[in-house]
């Protein structure tokens, strides 16, 4: 545990650090946010955190193999971290060109299944899918599709969600700490070293948002931009399928100890990163319905996803974005104790948590609301 905390504090201290410098030069070559009619930002904010939060991970994953631990682990194991930080490179890249000059929606989308394969293509892929009482194992070609399609998935969805400060990182923030928290279990309770090369990616995707939220959350000093959203989405998604990727059919179907599991902690590993992605992939596909039925591109901008509603029912930008991380606090944190730890307290506590969410969601701006005015 002690090597992992090391990995998290080395990605937050260098992406602190070094978002001071990525906000420095994005003045200097003038990539800044616009003001947009679907934006709530007032005044335009310096791009180019996604290239801190890049060189965060990079600097966490180079710390992480010299530790005596992780270094230690398979080969195989260790190489899904290295193949992840080619493709998250990649994908950086992409983004940063796109917030510098605005690529087209095909052209960033090519970017993003370029950086999938290249990660994909050098050993991170799912070896199987989870059926009702067995497992489905898939062909190799079959492997790089679902693989790739994961990974896309995952990075539009997070892309779709940057709407407020500090929203996205925040949000994939808490679910890389409930990813971290079930490989790290898998790790000490099954003594899974599989598992490593996902807690490890975790520790250090948690602390590259968490380095970043300072300078992000409102009111931001800079935003993480395409970039820093792919960037984060990307390698959630990755860190999953690293994880699945690493077990065999059998072992995807036992639990703690080595006994067997139900459906639900086999699923546990795909179902997670989309457990915590819930919202986003909502909105995700509400949006593409919403655009292509008014005759849109799915990818056209508008100022109607749920961060924009939660405005507009009266929480405060703040308010809305703590709102949005307890949605998805309760959805992955919720997930991880019904899949690992099971029964009727479980049950009860994510209820208890549901239900203070939604207090929190749909009764607090009428607390705050004057007497007398509309709803």
């Amino acid at each position: 545990m002690r090597e992992y905390l090391v990995v998290f504090l080395v990605a937050v201290a260098v992406t602190y650090l070094l978002a001071v410098l990525a906000r420095e030069g994005a003045m200097k070559v003038g990539a800044y946010a616009p003001v947009r009619d679907r934006d709530v930002h007032a005044v335009p904010i310096p791009y180019l955190g996604g290239l801190a939060m890049l060189f965060g991970l990079l600097a966490a994953y180079l710390v992480a193999s010299q530790m005596p631990f992780l270094s230690r682990s398979e080969d195989a194991v260790l190489a899904d971290a290295g193949a992840v930080m080619v493709g998250a490179s990649v994908i950086t890249l992409v983004g940063v060109i796109d917030d510098v000059y605005e690529l087209d929606a095909l052209t960033k989308f090519a970017g993003q299944v370029l950086a999938a394969v290249i990660t994909v293509s050098m050993g991170v892929q799912l070896v199987y899918l989870p059926l009702p009482g067995s497992t489905w194992a898939i062909d190799p070609i079959q492997s790089i599709l679902f693989s790739v399609l994961t990974i896309v998935i995952c990075v539009n969805a997070v892309n779709f969600v940057d709407g407020l400060d500090g929203l996205a990182a925040g949000v994939v923030g808490i679910g890389a700490i409930a990813f971290f928290i079930y490989a790290f279990v898998l790790v000490a309770e099954n003594r899974q070293t599989n598992a490593i090369a996902s807690a490890m990616l975790c520790a250090a995707l948690a602390g590259v948002c968490v380095g970043i939220l300072p300078h992000n959350f409102n009111p931001a000093r800079m935003f993480i931009g395409d970039a820093g959203a792919m960037l984060i989405g990307f390698v959630l998604a990755c860190s999953a399928i690293s994880l699945s990727g690493r077990f065999s059919a059998a072992e995807a179907i036992q639990g703690l100890g080595g006994a067997e599991a139900s459906l639900f902690p086999a699923l546990l590993p795909l179902l997670l990163p989309f457990a915590v992605l819930l919202v986003p992939f909502v909105d995700l596909l509400m949006a593409v319905v919403r655009r292509t039925r008014a005759g849109r591109s799915p990818f056209a901008p508008d100022k109607l996803h749920l961060h924009h509603r939660l405005l507009e029912i009266g929480h405060s930008h703040r308010r809305a974005v703590l709102a949005m991380y307890m949605i998805a606090g309760v959805v992955a944190f919720g997930a991880v104790a019904l899949g690992l730890v099971g029964g009727w307290r479980a049950v009860i506590g994510v209820l208890v948590m549901v239900g203070v969410t939604a207090f929190v969601v749909f009764w607090l701006p009428r607390v705050g609301r004057p007497s007398g005015a509309n709803p």
